[in-house]
């Protein structure tokens, strides 16, 4: 049985930018459109696009850092859409965020223990003595020794730094940590031990995240399920496996293919198909289309003017794409469909 914890139905959020002229109007940027997810307790959800497809402002207006135009976002009881401006603090502590680049993130000024120390003051209560006990439990909890809680930021490599930030996010004991990128910075013996750090951490404590990459490899070894992004759009979602093995979406096709392999016969075969998938650059769709429309090699007539209705896929999931049937099969195009091959 699945138990949400985190509800996003219906989420769009606008960015304005200032009036060049006092006649012409403001310009607008769709961030996110009409976007909905969910994430269970002790669950992980990947959510993976390339850069400005709209990831990262979803974990942005969940942490109340930009407002919403239109949907609603509820944390187990809490409305947060409609959160008031002063239950903000007190509904922060039930989420928090690990920020891709710990370098940036951390304060350079404030030793370990403070940075730690800080949220266990402000939202728990925490002080002194008992204050420095959690602050020691905590740096263990990630595989740090308590004396590092003396140091500064500076005086650890950037795996380390990644290690007290997440530290900092479970110090105030949430349901729900939102991770930024949180290995991208990192090189990739790092990476895999933050990967397992978060891991235990979750077995552990049963906590919830909401992995922001777009790196689909690293999200289909620790999520469970995948929301795949495109120009503020879901294009697909379901079960990692399901989405990472026969996926329904072009642009989830075209994520796969993306990812190096080792192999070269394999790596050729993923270029191959790369070339395949990328087979047409025309203009950009309509606001009201499919956002891949202009990169999608079976793109049809129906694809620019309308944006599709989300279909069940066989395995678990849905994808928004008018190749793919009511049955959740892959359609041939039909007679209204573009001579891409040209």
């Amino acid at each position: 049985m699945r138990t949400p914890l985190l509800e996003i139905d219906d989420l769009s959020v606008t960015f304005r930018g200032r009036r060049l002229l006092p006649w012409r109007r403001r310009s607008e940027v769709r961030a996110v459109q009409h976007a909905s997810l969910e994430v269970d307790v002790g669950e992980t959800l990947g959510l993976v696009g390339e850069s400005g497809s709209g990831k990262s402002t979803i974990g942005r207006a969940l942490l109340r850092l930009v407002e919403p135009d239109g949907g609603r976002i509820r944390l187990g009881e809490v409305e947060v859409t409609s959160l008031p401006r002063s239950k903000v603090r007190e509904y922060r502590r039930s989420v928090q965020v690990v920020f891709q680049d710990p370098v940036a993130s951390l304060n350079p000024s404030m030793l370990v223990g403070q940075i730690i120390g800080e949220p266990l003051y402000l939202n728990l209560g925490l002080d002194g003595a008992a204050r420095r006990a959690r602050v020691a439990e905590l740096l263990a909890q990630v595989g740090l020794d308590p004396t590092h809680a003396t140091r500064y930021p500076y005086e650890f490599s950037g795996g380390q730094r990644q290690r007290i930030a997440i530290a900092r996010a479970l110090a105030s004991e949430p349901g729900l940590i939102v991770l930024d990128e949180p290995v991208s910075a990192l090189d990739v013996s790092t990476q895999s031990q933050v990967i397992n750090l978060l891991e235990e951490l979750q077995a552990a404590t049963g906590i919830a995240y909401l992995m922001i990459a777009h790196d689909l490899a690293v999200v289909r070894h620790v999520c469970q399920r995948i929301v795949v992004m495109y120009r503020s759009r879901i294009m697909e979602d379901g079960p990692a496996d399901r989405v990472c093995e026969a996926p329904a979406h072009p642009y989830t096709e075209l994520l796969l293919a993306s990812i190096p392999d080792p192999d070269p016969v394999v790596q050729r075969e993923k270029r191959r198909r790369r070339r395949d998938l990328t087979a047409i650059a025309s203009a950009n769709p309509s606001s009201e289309g499919c956002p891949f429309a202009g990169r999608c090699p079976h793109t049809m007539d129906i694809c620019r003017a309308e944006f599709p209705d989300y279909t069940e896929v066989p395995g678990g999931g849905r994808v928004a794409c008018h190749l793919v049937g009511s049955s959740g099969g892959r359609a041939e195009p039909s007679g209204e469909s573009v001579d891409v091959a040209r």
